[in-house]
């Protein structure tokens, strides 16, 4: 599950039925949280925020950070492997200044 703990994702069918309430009933936003048990006040007003600006896909937006695609992934794996290379051919140059270092001392 996403989100903070003890955070409620309710379904499109919530949010649709509290904007028809808001809208065609002229109930207030406290009755709304009231009538359909919802936490939050403030959530009703998010709601038809998002739908008057965007419509039902305003709603059904998924929240947060999008997931890697494979390529991405796979892209990332190809990164990693070249620093590793790097940074091992990094530390055999440092050894050898190190053993140098302690030849000519």
């Amino acid at each position: 599950m996403t989100g903070k703990k003890g955070q409620i994702h309710y379904p499109l069918d919530t949010k649709l039925e509290a904007i028809r309430l808001f809208e065609e009933e002229g109930l207030t936003q406290a009755e709304i949280v009231a009538r359909l048990g919802i936490r939050d006040p403030k959530r009703v007003k998010v709601w038809l925020h998002q739908y008057r600006k965007e419509g039902k896909a305003g709603l059904m937006k998924p929240k947060g950070r999008p997931r890697k695609k494979e390529e991405d992934l796979e892209a990332e794996v190809k990164r990693l492997r070249m620093e590793n290379d790097l940074l091992k051919k990094l530390h055999a140059e440092l050894r050898k200044l190190e053993r140098a270092d302690r030849n000519i001392g």
